[in-house]
């Protein structure tokens, strides 16, 4: 295992600081309308920090798109949140992903909600 990069260490601590702020607000505000806060001026390559982080402290699929949303939007890559149900008849089940994050599940469920990605600011 190598030592993170300073940027990488930087992502990872914004990581930890915007999976609270998700948690925390997800508990109390319409999904929909949930805007965590920006991730400090980084390169794109240090999303390895932010990867690392939702690997080792495992959260929710809701949380992880949340987190993952704001740090591509703020790096000029906005991506939609779905969230979405597969019929009760086959085992009812709910699954929050990011457009174009989640091929693999996109026939298998029924899309409830779409958020869009937040400003790049």
């Amino acid at each position: 295992m190598r030592c993170p990069s300073p940027a990488e260490a930087r992502a990872a601590l914004w990581t930890v600081r915007a999976v609270v702020q998700a948690r925390r607000e997800a508990r109390r505000t319409p999904i929909d309308r949930i805007r965590l806060s920006p991730p400090p001026a980084l390169p794109d390559e240090a999303i390895v920090g932010v990867a690392g982080v939702l690997r080792r402290w495992p959260q929710t699929c809701l949380i992880q798109a949340l987190v993952c949303q704001r740090w591509y939007a703020s790096h000029g890559r906005p991506r939609d949140l779905v969230i979405g149900v597969t019929m009760p008849s086959a085992g009812f089940r709910a699954h929050a992903w990011l457009v174009d994050d989640d091929r693999c599940h996109r026939g298998e469920f029924t899309e409830l909600l779409r958020s869009p990605a937040p400003s790049s600011a």
